[in-house]
């Protein structure tokens, strides 16, 4: 194995994360707004 070869791996897997980062608070806001939903459906129903 190559020194190249490790770089790339670890660049990859460093991407990888990143994504993995960036997509993680989309997810939550996403959930939260359903809650939200939730919680206002019963309000509005009472």
């Amino acid at each position: 194995m190559s020194s190249d070869n490790i770089e790339t791996r670890q660049e990859r897997r460093a991407k990888k994360l990143r994504r993995k980062r960036e997509r993680i608070p989309k997810h939550g806001k996403n959930l939260a707004k359903v809650y939200f939903d939730a919680v206002l459906k019963r309000l509005r129903g009472k």
